[in-house]
């Protein structure tokens, strides 16, 4: 049934025209505050303008991480847990009360991030450099890959990993191997270089054609640089044989001076760590040739005990038939070696003996001990009789 609308007359006045009954007029809404607009700040806090307050929310959003490089195409740098953190109090524990004590300890701290140790500006550094490669190269994996790699058990890995996401580190591949030898692992791993506090392990790698150094951390605090990878070798027994050290030790340093002399364009054979350098100079490349040599964000220094007029050209010519070269090449004719790393600021500092890495420590130098050579002969490392059993 339709409904039925009444029609008013023409002339007579509709209900709103009616005196007295004319319609209340409707009250403006509020303006709607500022405030109220924006998002929200956290409790407690005043709203913030939207650039603000979209920037806080981003924040907050989870950040996507880079993706590791297949170990193949990596420069792998495998860091054992005491290198990489400070760990003494544990391994005291360890020594004086045994592998369960440890552990548990271990798990009653697990929320407490251990102390950077003496790797870890090091690890700092290669991955500042791996930043500044994924800008240029977004889908290169030519890239620096740090491997934790220790004995420890695999309960405390998770105060490890607490430990690496507190310091936002990027380190996504652990070898744990539950109180074995990892020296096993590090050709599976793909190693450039294993830097551990253990001497013996060290050794070990040596003896499997793996670049290693037992890391020591200085005896005074000294700051270095955030944006720029500095790394500092010695030349013999490090980066070269030690052909010429062998001449030293039998024949003393005349006929050695004669030796280097008659064979200078003769190529010392390559050392432990040659292979280190040659991986570094493969990133400097990939800055040089988007023109940022002097942007480059690693250097190297080769820092010899030998002097320039009567053995540095053998040592320069050496790292030019291999096609590398240092950025600085210093020659100090047998002076210390510690006031001039203390100029020079590396991450790291690597010599086939002690004295010259003690005297780096003493002065605040982050130095790296090579275990090759004939220098090992004669004297052991005072850090490798030292060792315990649960050395990381």
């Amino acid at each position: 049934m339709g409904c039925l609308i009444k029609r008013v007359p023409p002339g007579r006045p509709r209900l709103r025209e009616l005196p007295g009954l004319a319609e209340p007029p409707v009250p403006p809404e509020p303006p709607v505050p500022r405030s109220a607009m924006e998002p929200p700040g956290p409790a407690g806090a005043p709203g913030r303008p939207w650039d603000e307050a979209k920037a806080f929310y981003d924040n907050l959003a989870p950040k996507k991480k880079p993706k590791s490089p297949k170990p193949e195409n990596a420069i792998t740098i495998a860091v054992s847990s005491r290198a990489l953190f400070r760990m003494e109090e544990e391994q005291k524990i360890y020594t004086e009360q045994g592998v369960e004590a440890y552990v548990k300890y271990q798990l009653d701290h697990e929320n407490e991030p251990f102390l950077p140790g003496a790797a870890f500006p090091f690890v700092k550094a290669l991955e500042a450099v791996n930043a500044q490669l994924r800008e240029l190269y977004p889908d290169s994996e030519e890239l620096f890959d740090i491997v934790l790699m220790t004995n420890n058990h695999a309960q405390v890995g998770v105060r490890l990993i607490n430990s690496i996401n507190h310091y936002g580190l990027f380190i996504e591949r652990f070898c744990m191997t539950g109180g074995n030898s990892p020296i096993c692992y590090l050709k599976a791993y793909h190693t450039n270089l294993y830097l551990s506090s253990d001497a013996e392990k060290v050794s070990g790698a040596i003896e499997e054609g793996i670049a290693a150094a037992t890391i020591f951390s200085p005896s005074r605090d000294l700051e270095v640089s955030e944006k720029q990878l500095r790394v500092a070798f010695d030349g013999d027994a490090v980066l070269f044989s030690d052909e010429s050290e062998q001449i030293v030790k039998a024949h003393g340093l005349d006929m050695f001076f004669e030796h280097e002399k008659a064979h200078e364009n003769k190529p010392l054979a390559q050392g432990p760590l040659k292979g280190f350098l040659e991986a570094l100079g493969k990133l400097q490349k990939k800055f040089y040739s988007k023109g940022l040599r002097l942007e480059c964000p690693i250097r190297t220094y080769l820092v010899t005990a030998r002097s320039a007029a009567s053995s540095g050209a053998r040592a320069l010519k050496t790292l030019r038939s291999w096609g590398l070269e240092t950025d600085e090449a210093l020659f100090l004719a047998g002076a210390p070696k510690g006031p001039l790393l203390r100029k020079i600021r590396p991450h790291i500092f690597f010599d086939d003996q002690m004295f010259h890495v003690e005297g780096a420590q003493e002065l605040g130098t982050v130095a790296a001990h090579v275990p090759y050579g004939v220098a090992q002969k004669h004297k052991r490392p005072q850090r490798e009789e030292q060792q315990s059993p649960n050395s990381k």
